[in-house]
């Protein structure tokens, strides 16, 4: 970009007053990410190309003045949905109504499969977390054990569509990380959900997660996943927190639980086409040639 385009472009940016409305996140990230990923280093280049400096600099304060407004304005909302979470028991459909009033929650995910695929939707949930830096793993993991990697929240949205969960479903994350995906299906959801996650610095993100939003119905259990207790489990969701022989032996605990009780299996992976192996299971969903699609599997 040149001086000109550049200027054009903050130009515009200042008269779209209706960036600074709250319900405008998604339309402010894009402004946020492109000043801090292109505009500023756009203006850094050039200001080393010129003897000048005088009309670049001014540019960048107000780009820097402008884009410090934009993340204020989303500081301020989400300490208000904080806020009303905490004090609301806002879950269920009254959740949702919240979420669509900033994105558009219907919205599926790309036919292209290849990858996990996330946007700004994601961002916005992690800002309903005052808990923003993550945890250094303290444990090594064993070899069948995958590192950590975040659900996509318009995943976990479509889980809750195809699941249809009842008040006395009990959910359970293998592999819950941070906490994020049992938080949001209890959110969705409004059932009890727990997590199970082998990092202890992982685990106490987690909690603490959910106690800043005052979910008592979130827990998180710090063990090995064959070591769990899954006797109350009514739906599992595993985004391939482990393959193998780990993987095997969680599935062989979890068809003991279904031999006391009808249980359902989310998966979402690598570990899908594994799980569709397992003869005690029937296949809800289509299982093709996509990875990252949710794959959901009934027992009996």
């Amino acid at each position: 970009m040149n001086i000109s385009a550049i200027t054009s472009y903050i130009d515009a940016v200042e008269r779209q007053t209706s960036l600074y409305k709250e319900t405008a996140f998604d339309q402010r990230m894009e402004v946020i990410d492109f000043i801090g990923f292109q505009l500023l280093d756009c203006l850094t280049a050039l200001l080393h190309d010129t003897a000048d400096a005088g009309q670049l600099l001014a540019l960048r304060n107000r780009a820097e003045k402008m884009k410090a407004g934009l993340e204020a304005i989303d500081r301020q909302l989400f300490q208000h949905l904080r806020h009303t979470i905490r004090n609301t028991g806002c879950t269920g459909p009254a959740f949702k109504k919240l979420v669509g009033g900033y994105f558009d929650i219907k919205a599926t995910p790309g036919e292209d499969a290849a990858a996990p695929g996330y946007d700004n939707l994601d961002l916005f949930l992690n800002g309903l977390s005052p808990l923003q830096t993550m945890p250094e793993p303290t444990k090594d993991l064993e070899p069948e054990m995958v590192y950590f990697q975040k659900t996509p929240a318009r995943i976990v949205f479509e889980l809750v569509d195809q699941v249809r969960f009842v008040k006395e479903d009990v959910f359970f994350d293998l592999g819950a990380g941070l906490g994020q995906v049992a938080i949001l299906v209890h959110l969705l959801a409004g059932i009890r959900t727990i997590g199970v996650e082998f990092e202890p610095a992982f685990c106490h993100y987690a909690r603490q997660a959910a106690a800043a939003l005052n979910l008592p119905a979130v827990t998180f259990i710090n063990t090995d996943a064959r070591k769990a207790d899954y006797s109350e489990g009514t739906v599992f969701f595993m985004f391939t927190p482990f393959t193998g022989e780990i993987l095997q032996d969680v599935l062989d605990m979890l068809r003991k639980e279904s031999l006391q009780r009808r249980i359902k299996i989310i998966t979402y992976g690598p570990c899908t086409t594994h799980v569709a192996s397992q003869h005690w299971l029937r296949c809800i969903s289509p299982i093709d040639q996509h990875t990252y699609k949710l794959g959901v599997f009934h027992s009996g």
